[in-house]
């Protein structure tokens, strides 16, 4: 299994899957969302509404349309309320279960963004540590997938990765 972590655009990377940083309706919305929705297409708004709603900790797959990705996942993460409204358990959920999906699918190669940490106001270093623990985790019991890339959007997020001992 290669784990990296690199800047760039979620968007235009050819993987299985990625992943989308949803919101409980599925709906567009700012950040990595309206950004994987514009470059998908108004197809995948369609496919999001047939299958919403999806709670926190959950995730759901649809075809990725005009994305070089053949499917997208999108993950619901939690808002940061402190961390102790149950944030860490959630946010790993968000990651499990998109990883399941992506099993089930005997997909092989996932992208992730940081999931959370835009307008949701997860902090970065906790997230990735969240993130990388949860995919090495659920990765050791078994699965289809042989390459997981953390798509960043900028160099303290590569950074906050690096710290964590995933490399480019």
């Amino acid at each position: 299994m290669n784990l990296s972590a690199r800047i760039v655009d979620i968007t235009t990377l050819e993987v299985d899957a990625i992943v989308n940083a949803a919101n409980q309706q599925l709906a567009p919305g700012g950040g990595v969302c309206g950004a994987i929705h514009r470059a998908a297409g108004p197809e995948l708004a369609c496919a999001c509404a047939a299958a919403a709603p999806c709670s926190t900790g959950e995730a759901r797959l649809t075809p990725g349309f005009r994305l070089p990705a053949r499917f997208v996942i999108h993950a619901v993460g939690p808002v940061w309320h402190g961390g102790a409204a149950g944030e860490p358990e959630l946010l790993a959920g968000a990651y499990r279960t998109a990883l399941r999906l992506a099993n089930s699918h005997e997909l092989q190669s996932i992208a992730f963004p940081a999931i959370s940490t835009g307008i949701y106001g997860y902090p970065v270093e906790l997230a990735t540590v969240v993130a990388v623990d949860t995919v090495r985790a659920e990765l050791s019991k078994g699965s289809t997938i042989r390459e997981v890339i953390f798509a960043c959007f900028g160099p303290e997020v590569l950074a906050a990765y690096r710290r964590t001992g995933v490399a480019e």
